[in-house]
């Protein structure tokens, strides 16, 4: 059986499109190894490919007010508004502060913005950490049906439970090598990366910080999932914002959390 990659729409989508967006997100974050002009194409990359990812889930916003509102709703919605917040706040200060792309319009510039543009990017992530943990379920049931791959066999899930812990354990020790506390609470700190001796260790220490929260949402949302009743689960009304057709499979994600 000779494997090719998959032309599904949804796998671009739902995976291709969220890489793409993380690598410019990553990059965005080397402002000392890549240069202003460099720093700016990858942030327009990343608001482009952000318009892109609304625009196929954006039967999400129609959804908001439908339904019910359990804790557990209410909890996850807040988590995307803040995440919503985050990035209309770095898009205004990325257009407002820019000296190449759009450094011919006639926008105030101030330390003030510049600082607000740094905090927002560091907060932002968390967030993005702690979106990608809410909606991990959809990545594995995506792989699960198109791959074929049987993600619920004993030793891929304690295989699975070993990496996170040790995955988590890394985004801790992260945190402290890139100073990250100092940076989410608006403090000053004159501790920049030293691009001379290494670049891979940056991208991977704050691919760890992501992976920190996410690990921690992902796993307080299938906690909360092992509450409900499989009878209730299967039973459940199907949302096509969470059901899709790839390969010739369902992928049910059950209700649509928000």
């Amino acid at each position: 059986m000779t494997w090719r990659w998959p032309r599904s729409s949804v796998v671009r989508k739902r995976l291709l499109l969220p890489a793409a967006m993380a690598v410019s997100l990553l990059l965005g974050l080397a402002y000392w190894w890549l240069g202003n002009i460099a720093h700016e194409i990858s942030g327009v990359s990343l608001f482009i490919l952000l318009g892109w990812h609304i625009a196929f889930n954006r039967i999400w916003f129609r959804n908001l007010f439908r339904g019910s509102y359990d804790l557990k709703r209410t909890v996850i919605v807040a988590m995307h508004l803040i995440l919503i917040a985050n990035m209309t706040v770095l898009l205004v200060t990325s257009v407002a502060i820019s000296q190449s792309i759009f450094g011919m319009l006639p926008l105030p510039d101030s330390i003030t913005l510049r600082e607000v543009h740094w905090f927002s990017a560091y907060w932002l992530m968390i967030s993005v950490g702690g979106h990608i943990g809410i909606h991990w379920h959809r990545v594995s049931n995506l792989v699960r049906n198109r791959f074929a791959i049987s993600l619920d066999r004993p030793d891929v899930v304690i295989a699975s439970r070993i990496a996170a812990i040790a995955l988590a354990a890394c985004g801790v020790w992260s945190f402290s090598v890139l100073g990250v506390w100092t940076k989410l609470t608006f403090s000053y700190s004159l501790d920049f990366w030293d691009f001379t001796s290494s670049v891979t260790p940056f991208f991977a220490h704050w691919a760890a910080v992501v992976a920190l929260p996410a690990i921690a949402v992902h796993s307080l949302v299938t906690l909360s999932r092992r509450g409900r009743q499989p009878a209730e689960w299967i039973n459940a009304p199907v949302n096509t914002s969470c059901t899709e057709q790839i390969g010739g499979h369902i992928v049910d994600e059950g209700p649509d959390l928000g």
